[in-house]
């Protein structure tokens, strides 16, 4: 199944959701349209029961090379938006996909720079062609970073080198990036579909509710107590002990068969 957009293509198979970056002739650029049509997209994939994995990748040579500042005709908000606003528009699609409440991955073959970058360490899990390159851009054009960048690079690889990334600016290699810790698995670029469908099948047969609840909790881990993450770590177990896929991985476990997981 294929849903028919101008900037994605969206396609889902057993409970994974692929979504491309479709403007390789700028090597997927982010121009107004598509901001709006991914926003778009991740509110349906947030509501979809069937949908249980989101892959986010780009066509071509490239993942994203940023957002289109050669088409200012076509920005995130509305044309004749204030900057602000427009940037505003340009964050709630950050949220989205960080708030999904659903695994996600990034397949990045190729180029991922600015907002580019951003969005790809905005999912879950990061996986690189040994093709791929890096670059928080923004400094360069003269701009600072933005979709989610400042409270993303921080968490990942820590302050300084944060900031070492964020003002030089500079293209850094996959193997680079792995070492820092912006990927989580560099693979040769011919084996990147192999492994990225492999874990995107093992998340979708995955248990629903309790990987929601545990990305909720490992994005809140940074801004709580220790108090404060215990008992939400409570909150989430009592919910699945009552849940009938907490029941069936028991079930399984006892029958020495593998679970399969509904999402209730």
């Amino acid at each position: 199944m294929s849903t028919e957009l101008e900037t994605l293509v969206v396609e889902r198979a057993a409970g994974v959701v692929t979504v491309t970056l479709n403007r390789p002739h700028r090597k997927n650029a982010a121009n107004g349209t598509m901001w709006r049509e991914l926003r778009a997209t991740l509110e349906e994939v947030a509501a979809a029961r069937e949908d249980r994995v989101l892959v986010l990748a780009g066509a071509g040579d490239a993942f994203c090379s940023g957002a289109d500042l050669g088409d200012p005709s076509d920005v995130a908000g509305r044309p004749g938006d204030p900057h602000l606003v427009q940037m505003r528009a340009l964050a709630d699609v950050a949220l989205r996909l960080h708030r999904l409440p659903k695994p996600t991955i990034a397949k990045v073959g190729g180029i991922a720079a600015g907002a580019g970058m951003s969005m790809a360490l905005g999912c879950d899990l990061v996986v690189a062609s040994d093709r791929a390159r890096f670059s928080q851009i923004f400094a360069k054009r003269g701009l600072s970073v933005d979709f989610g960048a400042s409270w993303l690079l921080p968490r990942l690889v820590g302050l300084h080198r944060a900031k070492e990334l964020a003002f030089f600016a500079d293209i850094i290699d996959a193997a680079t990036a792995a070492s820092i810790g912006v990927v989580n698995r560099v693979v040769p670029a011919a084996e990147l579909d192999a492994v990225v469908s492999e874990w995107a099948s093992r998340l979708a047969a995955g248990p629903p509710l309790a990987l929601s609840m545990t990305k909720a909790l490992l994005n809140q881990s940074a801004s709580v107590s220790m108090e404060q993450a215990l008992e939400a770590e409570a909150q989430a177990q009592a919910v699945n002990f009552g849940s009938r896929d907490t029941r069936e991985a028991i079930a399984a476990f006892v029958e020495k068969r593998d679970p399969v997981f509904e999402g209730d």
